[in-house]
Formats: C-alpha cells, sequence, structure tokens
C-alpha cells in the first residue's frame, strides 16, 4: 500500500512539476523567434543580400581601398584600447563604491549611468567643447602640445566615454556578491593584499569583467553621434568606419556601404564570439567559494 501511494505520488508531484512549466511555451517561443526575426534576422540577411550585388573583385576592391582600411583601423583599434582603459578603470571604480563607504557615494554611483541617458550627439558636443583648443581642458593640453578635439585622441576620448558604464554596471553585482570574509581568510593565511587580489577575487571577477569588455567594446565600435563632432572626420586621419558607411549612403552607392558594414558585422561577430568562449573557459576555471 505504501508503495503504491509512493508511486502515485510520485506521479502526481511529476504532473505538478509539468504543470507548473511556463504556460503557453510553444506561443512564447513562437512569438519570440518572430520578433527576433523582424528585429535582427532579417534586416542582417538583407544586408548581406544588398551585398551580393557587387561582385567579388568589387567587393574586395571596396574592402581595400585605402580609406576603408583605415577607417576600419580607427574604429576597431581604438575601440580596443578604449574598452582595454575602461576595464582597468572601470574595476577601479567599481572597487571604490562597493568596498569603501564615503560622502557623495551614491551620488558618484549614479553619475557613471550618466553616459547611457545622455543623447550621444550632446556628448559629442560637450567633449567638443571641452576638449578644443580654447576648451577647460584642451588649453592646458594645447600649450603642453597635445590637440585632442578633431584627432584619433578625441575618438578615443569618446570612446572610453561612452563605454566605461558597462564595465562598471556588469562587475559590480558580481563584487557586491563576493564576500569580504573570503578576503579576510586569505590574509589569515598569510596572504599579502597583491596575492589576495590576483588569487582570490580577479579569479571570480574574470567572467564578468570579461562581458563588460565585450559590451564596452561592441558599443565603442558602432558609435556615432559622440564621435563624428569631435573626430575632425578628416579621410585616412580621423575617419571611422560608420561615417564612411554614412558617406556612402548619402552618395547612393549603397552596395559600397552594406559592404563595410558585413566587414564589420563579420569581425565584430567573430571578436566577441572569442571573448565570449574565454568567458566560457574562464567560468570553468573559478575555484568554488
Amino acid at each position: 500500500m505504501d508503495r503504491a501511494l509512493g508511486r502515485t505520488g510520485g506521479f502526481v508531484s511529476t504532473a505538478v512539476a509539468r504543470r507548473s512549466t511556463l504556460p503557453g511555451f510553444g506561443l512564447t517561443m513562437g512569438l519570440t523567434l518572430t520578433w527576433l526575426s523582424v528585429i535582427i534576422l532579417i534586416p542582417l540577411a538583407g544586408l548581406f543580400l544588398k551585398t551580393f550585388e557587387l561582385s567579388l573583385d568589387q567587393f574586395w576592391g571596396i574592402i581595400t581601398s585605402r580609406r576603408t582600411l583605415n577607417a576600419l583601423k580607427i574604429s576597431f583599434g581604438l575601440s580596443f584600447a578604449a574598452a582595454c582603459v575602461n576595464l582597468v578603470m572601470g574595476t577601479i571604480i567599481v572597487w571604490a563604491l562597493v568596498r569603501y563607504r564615503f560622502p557623495g557615494r551614491r551620488l558618484f554611483d549614479a553619475i557613471v549611468d550618466i553616459p547611457f541617458a545622455l543623447p550621444t550627439a550632446v556628448a559629442g558636443v560637450a567633449l567638443t567643447q571641452l576638449f578644443a583648443q580654447k576648451g577647460w581642458l584642451g588649453a592646458p593640453l594645447a600649450e603642453l602640445g597635445i590637440k585632442v578635439a578633431f584627432t584619433p585622441i578625441g575618438i578615443f576620448i569618446a570612446m572610453v566615454f561612452i563605454g566605461i558604464p558597462f564595465v562598471v554596471r556588469t562587475v559590480q553585482p558580481v563584487l557586491i556578491d563576493l564576500d569580504p570574509e573570503i578576503e579576510e581568510a586569505a590574509a589569515s593565511l598569510g596572504a599579502n593584499r597583491w596575492h589576495t587580489v590576483f588569487r582570490v577575487i580577479l579569479p571570480s571577477l574574470i567572467p564578468a569583467l570579461l562581458t563588460g569588455f565585450a559590451l564596452a567594446f561592441a558599443r565603442a565600435i558602432g558609435e556615432y553621434g559622440s564621435v563624428i563632432f569631435i573626430a575632425g572626420n578628416l579621410p585616412n586621419v580621423s575617419e571611422i568606419a560608420p561615417l564612411l558607411i554614412v558617406i556612402r549612403l548619402s552618395e547612393f552607392r549603397y552596395a559600397d556601404a552594406t559592404a563595410i558594414a558585413v566587414v564589420m558585422l563579420l569581425a565584430s561577430f567573430l571578436i566577441i564570439f572569442l571573448i565570449n568562449r574565454l568567458q566560457r573557459w574562464a567560468q570553468t576555471r573559478i575555484p568554488a567559494h
């Protein structure tokens, strides 16, 4: 009798567990796939189809032209450099906001989100005025022989500005969940501060750091509004790839624009894919605390 009840109870619990699954899975999945197709897959497919209007020689000629290569080099090179800077400085900012209590901490925590809320064009104008040769920061730098506005340095600064929140907001919740007692335990076992940071804290933060780096890098590659105002937009000098795409569109050279866009898309996808694989590898190497 007990065995029968046990078997019956098992069937009941299994049935309840199955009924507790999210209802309408088929409808939900259908809407999800439809929405993703309309918003993401179909536009990307149209991008590739437009590129097929070019012959292989024409496509290769467009993407290997001096102007295109320089624009891609500026976009990807400066985006990578800005993401690296944001990775380091964002981690320091997160550490200060999470591990310390000081007057105005909540205000500084809110300031981090300003690049999220500020229109990119407004950010570009503000940075241009600030770093112009007569600006508050541009004038002292100009006396030192450093020109920021209308140079690749200005592009780099704009990319750092728009990318810093991605690192901070990605790493912050992970550091909050990291128990400070782990650091105390490491210290009690004789670890100094550097050993505690590099052997205890950083291994737990690596997946979040890589995610923040990937987000900041992807954001910087596609940035347009805040960059064009401070870049100067000189071909082969300070012209970013998104601006070159817009120029080709304004010239009604749609196939040329889509060819450059496809190269950016494939390169960005490959880089982010590699970063995600590295993140997965890091997750498997994190010690259990």
